[in-house]
């Protein structure tokens, strides 16, 4: 044990807490504050110590085989817990958080059986911009509904809905910016904007980094192959 893996059990012991104020009236009888608020703070909390556990590990020469093995499942259950939360919230359509948890659970697997033949596949760009994606996602849209359920659910439109501009309090919001005197309607629109936009970047990147490690995991096995390939030919000559 040392610094940087407390860190990263500190992350999963703040996961309860975040569904706990986020599904129980607990912040407003103890804290005095929106359950929404408090879950924001905890969020963000946990996402720095993921950063944080990281660069100690490597600056202070303490990087382990625990650290390796807890920091990415710190991770995905920081994510997968907080989504679940969004779609029990309705702030999330449940579409959007099964495609994300699900490419979580086959990546898992095939960086398993990819382990077990020999092949290690290295983390991917889109791999960590649908982290990054996901993060602001979830910190945008518990702000958004921080003082109460956001003004608008998927802004009436069915999923999924991309015509946010068409929407009659997105352009009211909007129409306050040369003004600069928006309110805090308006910003709770403008939080589940970025929140539902950086959803769908979560989505895209998902899918298509999970290609990109089939991709990696198959080009491995096939130049394998032809390796041996070569090499029994060179024994036989």
């Amino acid at each position: 044990m040392n610094l940087p893996n407390y860190l990263t059990f500190a992350r999963i012991v703040v996961i309860p807490l975040i569904v706990v104020v986020l599904l129980t009236p607990v912040a407003e009888s103890w804290l005095g504050v929106s359950g929404y608020a408090a879950a924001v703070v905890l969020f963000i909390a946990a996402s720095i110590t993921d950063i944080i556990d990281g660069q100690l590990a490597r600056r202070r020469n303490q990087v382990s085989t625990l650290g390796k093995f807890l920091d990415p499942i710190a991770d995905k259950l920081l994510v997968s817990a907080a989504l679940i939360v969004l779609v029990e919230k309705h702030l999330a359509p449940s579409w959007a958080v099964v495609v994300i948890i699900g490419r979580e659970f086959i990546i898992t697997g095939l960086r398993s059986v990819a382990a077990a033949e020999g092949i290690v596949i290295q983390a991917q760009t889109f791999g960590k911009i649908k982290m990054w994606a996901q993060c602001i996602a979830v910190a945008a849209l518990l702000i958004a509904a921080a003082n109460g359920n956001p003004p608008v659910s998927n802004f009436g439109q069915d999923y999924p809905a991309f015509r946010f501009w068409e929407v009659e309090e997105v352009r009211v919001a909007f129409s306050h910016l040369p003004a600069m005197s928006l309110t805090s309607n308006d910003w709770k629109v403008f939080g589940y904007l970025v929140g539902r936009g950086a959803l769908w970047v979560s989505v895209i990147t998902a899918v298509w980094s999970m290609y990109g490690y089939f991709a990696l995991f198959f080009g491995a096995r096939s130049k394998r192959s032809i390796d041996q390939a070569q090499n029994e030919n060179e024994t036989r000559d």
